[in-house]
C-alpha cells in the first residue's frame, strides 16, 4: 500500500461553473485525496462572460462544501501544471460521445507527453443538456434554470447582463 498522497485536477474554462461541473468536482474528489480544479487560459486576455479572477472566486463559492478541494489557474500545457504539482490524473466529465470524441485525442496527447492519465466521469443524466454557454444565453433572455447552476453563478450572470438591459430600453 503506497502512503503518497493522489492528486487530480479537474481542467476548464468554466465561464461559469455549472452544477455538472460540482458534481463532477464532488465524485472526483472521493477518489482522490486531493483535486484541483483548474482554470485555464490567460488571465491577461479578456475572452468570455468572466474574467480569470471571478471564475476563480464563483468555484470558491460553488465549492466550499468539498474539503480536499482547491481552486487555482494556469496558461500552460496542462500536463506542465501536472507534473509541477505531482498530480497523476486529470479527471473530465462527458455528457455525450460529442464529448468523447473531442476529450480522447486530448487524454492521448497528455498521456504521450507526460505518462498522465486521463480519468472520464459520465455526467449525472440530470445535467447532461448543461452547458455553460447555454446556461449564459437562457439567463440572459430571462429563463429561469436556478436548478443546474449555483445561486452564487446564477445571481453573477444576471449582474453581468443587467447593464446590456438598461442599455436596449
Amino acid at each position: 500500500m503506497s502512503s503518497s498522497i493522489h492528486r487530480a485536477v479537474c481542467p476548464g474554462s468554466f465561464d461559469p461553473v455549472t452544477m455538472g461541473h460540482v458534481d463532477i468536482f464532488r465524485r472526483a474528489a472521493r477518489q482522490f485525496d486531493e483535486v484541483t480544479v483548474l482554470v485555464t487560459g490567460n488571465p491577461n486576455k479578456t475572452s468570455g462572460l468572466f474574467t480569470v479572477d471571478e471564475r476563480l472566486e464563483l468555484l470558491r463559492e460553488s465549492c466550499a462544501g468539498i474539503a480536499n478541494l482547491r481552486v487555482d489557474w494556469w496558461s500552460g500545457l496542462l500536463v506542465d501544471y501536472a507534473k509541477e504539482h505531482g498530480i497523476s490524473v486529470i479527471v473530465k466529465g462527458l455528457r455525450s460521445s460529442l464529448d468523447y470524441e473531442y476529450e480522447v485525442p486530448m487524454a492521448q496527447m497528455n498521456r504521450n507527453l507526460s505518462g498522465v492519465d486521463t480519468m472520464f466521469l459520465m455526467t449525472d443524466p440530470k445535467y447532461g443538456h448543461v452547458s455553460s454557454t447555454l446556461c449564459k444565453e437562457v439567463i440572459r433572455f430571462g429563463g429561469d434554470i436556478k436548478d443546474v447552476l449555483p445561486a452564487v453563478v446564477e445571481q453573477a450572470i444576471k449582474r453581468k447582463y443587467a447593464p446590456d438591459e438598461l442599455e436596449s430600453e
